[in-house]
């Protein structure tokens, strides 16, 4: 859900391990990648090649993958009929799931050039401020409410974490988790490609930095960087996990939040579950995928929970009553509504909410894991 990470993984499907590129009837061009993240830099050309293959060819309107973006595995269909639920961006869209791995990944995926088109149309902050909505917002973020409400609710950002050190936020907006974390006692910094968003940032008196994730360089290591609903955007998850290793001090911390592709939720409310977030969310995690992707990357002492926030709740109710295909969702920006069924589902559904969260049914994961420190 974080807006700047739109352009981060258009860049990173330059790196992406497989795709079928669709030209012509009866035109098409298939890799199969190698799992090894040594190979990185070879599948970089390769994906190249295969666009440039395809250039000027008429209908090349997407790219379908073929095989797991993180084993290479088969894949089958895990869910069909999907659509986008919030903005009304036309399109209907899937979900297939690696026999070997068990990742789930969005199909098909658009083009990059149609992926640009639909985060500037639709998701990158263009500089909204004094709504109704956004100061409810703002006043909401800032009180005690708030760092009440988290430690009832689930805290999906890591709102709640103190500490010190230095913090990269990986997908900041305009700043609104970076004034949390620095009255958390964190040296904050982050890192947004969206420059109108970096610049109320900036004006708030945060450093933040507007260049890729691939390319990024630091003078210092970082203590802690956070990818709050980031990952799932990602179309290549790992070599974005392998890049925050390379910014993180020995035994620094990388704090992930996303979907949990096995939340009971998702069975109640199907095809209307808030978190399918065509055409945003690439790919789905469980506490087993997202386990094992952590692990590939290099990372150590990884630990999982889960929770399962009334305001995802609430919003996919509001979805399930008032979305319609190919028109935008205007009842989710409602705070009222919104925030009328949140409480009533927090205080009427909370032994059910709490149970999907021990079982492993959690509508959100949330993870932290430690780069090892090799100098021991």
């Amino acid at each position: 859900m974080r807006n700047s990470e739109g352009s981060k993984f258009l860049r990173s499907m330059e790196a992406s391990a497989c795709f079928e590129m669709r030209a012509n009837p009866g035109t098409s061009v298939r890799r199969v990648p190698e799992p090894s993240v040594r190979q990185s830099a070879e599948n970089v050309t390769n994906y190249e090649r295969l666009a440039e293959h395809s250039n000027g060819q008429k209908g090349a309107e997407t790219l379908t993958g073929q095989c797991c973006f993180l084993c290479g595995g088969e894949l089958e269909k895990s869910v069909s009929g999907l659509f986008d639920t919030r903005f009304g961006i036309a399109g209907t869209y899937g979900v297939e799931r690696c026999r070997q791995c068990g990742l789930e990944q969005m199909s098909p995926v658009p083009t990059p050039e149609e992926l640009n088109r639909l985060y500037q149309s639709h998701y990158n902050f263009g500089g909204e401020k004094n709504t109704v909505y956004t100061n409810l917002r703002e006043w909401f973020l800032s009180s005690f409410l708030y760092r009440l409400w988290i430690r009832l609710d689930g805290d999906v950002s890591f709102h709640a974490r103190t500490g010190t050190g230095r913090l990269l936020d990986v997908g900041c907006n305009e700043g609104r988790g970076l004034k949390i974390y620095a009255r958390n006692g964190f040296q904050v910094e982050g890192l947004e490609l969206n420059e109108t968003a970096a610049a109320v940032a900036r004006d708030a008196g945060f450093t933040v930095h507007t260049c890729d994730l691939g390319q990024f360089t630091s003078l210092a290591p970082y203590d802690v960087v956070v990818l709050s609903n980031v990952l799932e955007h990602s179309l290549d998850p790992r070599q974005m996990l392998l890049d925050i290793r390379r910014i993180l001090k020995s035994s620094g911390q990388v704090w992930i939040s996303c979907p949990n592709s096995e939340s009971w939720l998702r069975a109640v409310f199907g095809t209307s579950w808030i978190n399918w977030h065509v055409p945003f969310h690439i790919t789905q995690f469980s506490t087993e995928t997202s386990k094992n992707l952590l692990s590939e990357a290099g990372f150590a002492a990884i630990e999982t929970r889960q929770i399962t926030p009334a305001l995802w709740v609430s919003s996919s109710l509001i979805v399930k009553l008032f979305a319609k295909k190919g028109r935008p969702t205007r009842a989710l920006r409602n705070p009222i509504l919104v925030f009328g069924l949140l409480m009533v589902f927090r205080m009427t559904l909370f032994p059910a909410l709490w149970l999907g969260n021990r079982v492993g049914r959690g509508d959100c994961l949330l993870i932290v894991a430690r780069n090892p420190d090799l100098s021991r």
